[in-house]
């Protein structure tokens, strides 16, 4: 490919001084601000952390001490939604979750990726969409681009590489539908 006709308006530019600066003052108020656990009401603390630094979070929100959240300002999670333990959201892309959606321990979450074809691989931005009623089991990896409908299931260690349609249930790597959801 003929990297002077590539558009480069969709790379990211994360690497800036100021997004690097952002990212230190980060990464010292998580583990000093967020981390912490010890105390009850920490639940209320970490939404507040995490809303102090651009992330739009909803009320009733649960996010586990040990989630790693890579840059708050790209986090926006809805209202009675929860993000597991030793979850790894990477989001230097948008994650958006819905509402009474759930992120199971050991996921992982990745909003972005290199573009192979340009011999200088830049960061291509890719944002993750979680619908509203989203339960994704443990260790489950989502990859850029995907948009998860409402009322899915993933599967635990399943691979989505791929959009997941609405009240179905996939699993696998790469993921494939399993069952259609029948809700009583």
């Amino acid at each position: 490919m003929d990297n002077t006709m590539v558009d480069l308006s969709q790379y990211d530019s994360s690497f800036s001084l100021f997004n690097k600066l952002s990212r230190i003052v980060w990464n010292f108020c998580y583990w000093f601000l967020f981390r912490p656990f010890f105390l009850p009401f920490f639940k209320g603390w970490r939404r507040f952390v995490l809303r102090s630094f651009g992330a739009k979070i909803g009320e009733e929100v649960n996010i586990y001490a040990s989630a790693r959240i890579w840059a708050p300002w790209n986090l926006e999670i809805g209202d009675h939604s929860s993000i597991g333990p030793k979850v790894d959201c990477y989001n230097q892309g948008k994650i958006v979750i819905g509402n009474h959606t759930n992120i199971s321990q050991k996921t992982y979450l990745c909003a972005s990726t290199h573009d192979f074809t340009i011999s200088n691989f830049p960061l291509v931005l890719k944002p993750i969409w979680i619908k509203n009623q989203v339960w994704i089991a443990a260790d489950a990896f989502i990859a850029p681009g995907v948009t998860i409908e409402e009322g899915a299931v993933v599967a635990a260690r399943a691979g989505v590489f791929k959009n997941v349609e609405a009240w179905t249930v996939v699993g696998g790597n790469p993921a494939k539908k399993i069952k259609q959801r029948i809700i009583n």
